[in-house]
């Protein structure tokens, strides 16, 4: 052992793993992850290099003192040692500016990657780092010169063409490097796990088109299953439509869940992609798509990865997957998955290498925040142009974008969709019409045996609500997501009886929740969100026509995003010949709403992963803080007492904090603004567990009616939040 070098100490079977095995091993595998983007060298090259400082004494004395073998330490403690910065600093000395591509993916592999200028967040910056960290490298000289002549020629692929090109090549290139390390030092620590044992992309097209076959043919012979028959050969149709961008713009009800999948399924076998990446913007509908895609695909071939996912319904299988998306179908968020692309965290831009060669859907694309819309196109583009990537906007209200072009329309204005899908009659208030008061929209609401009412906020959403009769049911983000799962199958229950039902809800039931009400009403708000809570009104056409009011609330949408919605409405619907059934008029609106939010995100982005990309000078730490399609500012947890949720409160105030611990308890969580989380903890209502995690500190203040109780009058606080 005196004469071996060592990456890990002894496994489960007393083995040791010579430092050579991992780096050649992890050098292999991170180069058949890039292959997909014309990157091979450069991987297997990081890889090679990433563990060299593990070759140094310190380090393996630290091995030889943690397994408690012979040490020269006689007892001592030996600190852990760095062992990422050797390899960084002899990639620059190598290679100069292309080493320091390499440099930022090995100095990161543990800590993530950096910034090159020193700032507030961690890691150290890189420029520190390979000035100070020298020190590690020299003694490795003879080692490293050994070890070059196993390092490959590689050239930069042919797409790193502009300053834009760099920041997600770098980002692929260390997921490659982070699965790879992983996933061997997995193989000797713990032997073969179930890793990649799903069925093959040819395989489950199968199973989905002779699904789609069977259900076509035995669904009713109605106007409305005859038109999502047209729209799914029209999908299946613009399948061998070369890769790209594309775009399923179909009206609410039209069936764009099992279409979309069918032009990707098909899509995919042309093409030959690797996996489906579905992204739905709300962890609120996420199960629905998932539970179809599982019932149809089997519960092992589709990955759910999302905060809500119930640990309960989990396996290890799927479980491993969610670390890497090594799976064929991938249901996800819009959070995890643009959130992962900017990311800088070797947990988060783990899987990113396996983006590569997908298609990507991205359901409710008009979700897409308008604030963020640079990069998001930025990132998706790239996605398109160096990434062998398929992207499907998938929308009723088809959003606008400045800088994403070519986009291929799967369904022709030809089958004039929009004139045959009409289902409902809308209702606008007059320009000049006065705000309504909450006891005349209560009046009104009751008139109806079956009515749904959406708000714009939960506070509007709690006074309305205490107005109605007994049996309407409160939906908002009070409450927790197990509540809100019972609530929306109760509601989907009492709809299909025809039992008398009012449900009073802000507007997370409005994209993607397939309900269905003869009557709606909608708080004056965004064009988008006005014409997705009428997707759900007369969604099966069951009636001639469904209604749909919107009325003007007692006070205007909170400042921000939403009033500027709201008024880009206004604007769009008091134009000459406005039609709301019409595509160009959600274009209309989106150009609207981007001219007045004045911003979206383009100088955080040049400033910090464009202008010095030559140079190979990126703040990668800074911009993956700064980058947050939720404010995580603004978003603070709280553990409610829910149903099963008491007893893992208990867990969590006395015993000890697991991983399977927190993901059951994400079920039980409910997010508050900052400001109003704070009164909440000085008025005594919620506490701090030892472990950090805030919880509900008095009984009854999360009810079975509205959630968490932050308006009710006998807890002596209001707290005001939207």
């Amino acid at each position: 052992m005196q004469k071996d070098i060592f990456a890990h100490s002894a496994n489960k079977s007393g083995q040791w793993q010579l430092l050579e095995d991992h780096l050649q091993m992890t050098a292999s595998m991170a180069e058949s992850f890039a292959e997909s983007f014309n990157s091979a060298g450069w991987a297997y090259n990081i890889g090679l290099l990433h563990d060299l400082g593990k070759a140094s004494d310190a380090f393996q004395e630290y091995l030889k003192k943690v397994s408690n073998v012979d040490s020269d330490e006689d007892g001592a403690y030996v600190p852990k040692t760095n062992h990422s910065s050797a390899g960084a600093v002899y990639s620059v000395e190598r290679y100069k500016e292309a080493g320091k591509i390499m440099a930022y993916c090995i100095a990161g592999h543990h800590a993530g990657l950096a910034d090159w200028y020193p700032g507030k967040t961690k890691p150290k910056a890189l420029s520190q780092r390979l000035n100070e960290d020298r020190q590690y490298y020299e003694e490795l000289k003879p080692f490293a010169i050994e070890l070059s002549n196993l390092l490959k020629n590689f050239i930069p692929p042919p797409f790193i063409k502009t300053e834009e090109d760099f920041h997600l090549w770098i980002r692929m290139l260390f997921s490659c490097l982070v699965d790879a390390d992983f996933l061997d030092t997995e193989q000797h620590m713990s032997g073969d796990k179930e890793r990649g044992l799903f069925l093959s992309i040819p395989v489950l097209s199968d199973i989905f088109l002779k699904y789609l076959g069977d259900f076509t043919k035995s669904a009713k012979q109605t106007n409305i299953n005859k038109i999502r028959l047209e729209i799914l050969e029209a999908c299946k149709h613009a399948a061998d439509t070369k890769s790209g961008f594309f775009e399923i713009t179909v009206p609410t009800g039209g069936g764009k869940t099992l279409s979309s999948l069918a032009f990707a399924f098909k899509h995919a076998l042309k093409y030959k992609k690797t996996r489906i990446i579905y992204v739905i913007p709300y962890t609120s509908i996420i199960e629905q798509t998932a539970k179809i895609l599982k019932s149809i695909l089997g519960e092992d071939n589709v990955i759910e990865h999302h905060s809500n996912i119930d640990p309960e319904k989990e396996t290890e299988k799927s479980r491993l997957a969610c670390e890497n998306w090594d799976a064929p179908i991938i249901v996800t968020t819009n959070v995890q998955f643009f959130e992962s692309l900017y990311a800088n965290k070797p947990s988060k831009c783990r899987k990113l290498h396996n983006i590569a060669n997908s298609i990507i859907i991205l359901d409710e694309a008009q979700m897409l925040p308008p604030e963020l819309l640079y990069p998001v196109e930025e990132i998706l583009t790239q996605l398109i142009n160096n990434y062998k990537c398929s992207i499907v906007f998938s929308t009723a209200t088809q959003p606008y974008f400045e800088k994403i072009e070519n986009i291929t329309k799967i369904v022709p204005a030809s089958m004039c969709l929009y004139e045959k899908l009409k289902r409902v009659n809308y209702h606008f208030p007059q320009a000049d019409a006065k705000k309504e008061t909450w006891e005349n929209v209560a009046e009104k609401l009751e008139r109806y045996k079956q009515v749904l009412c959406v708000v714009n906020t939960r506070r509007d959403c709690y006074e309305l609500y205490k107005l109605m009769p007994f049996g309407t049911i409160h939906l908002s983000a009070l409450m927790c997501a197990e509540h809100r799962s019972k609530k929306i199958e109760l509601i989907k229950e009492k709809l299909k009886r025809g039992e008398e039902i009012r449900v009073i809800s802000t507007q997370l039931i409005e994209a993607g929740v397939d309900i269905d009400f003869p009557v709606v009403f909608r708080a004056f708000a965004g064009l988008t969100s006005i014409i997705q809570t009428a997707g759900r009104c007369n969604r099966e056409g069951k009636m001639e026509k469904g209604k749909v009011f919107i009325f003007n609330p007692p006070k205007l949408s909170p400042a921000g995003l939403m009033r500027k919605s709201e008024d880009a409405a206004r604007e769009i619907i008091s134009s000459d010949n406005f039609e709301i059934d019409n595509v160009e008029t959600a274009r209309k609106f989106f150009r609207s709403l981007i001219k007045r939010a004045n911003y979206t995100g383009d100088k955080e982005f040049k400033e910090m992963l464009v202008k010095d990309a030559q140079e190979g000078k990126f703040q990668f730490a800074t911009y993956a803080e700064e980058f947050s399609i939720i404010d995580n500012n603004c978003a603070k947890p709280v553990i409610v007492e829910y149903n099963k949720s008491i007893e893992l409160i208990n867990h969590l105030r006395y015993g000890s904090i697991s991983r399977n611990l927190m993901r059951k308890l994400q079920r039980y969580t409910v997010n508050l603004p900052e400001n109003k989380f704070k009164e909440l903890e000085a008025a005594g209502l919620i506490e701090e567990t030892p472990n950090g995690i805030f919880v509900q500190s008095v009984k009854g203040f999360y009810g079975e009616d509205c959630g968490l109780n932050v308006f009710a009058e006998n807890y002596g606080i209001d707290i005001g939040i939207i």
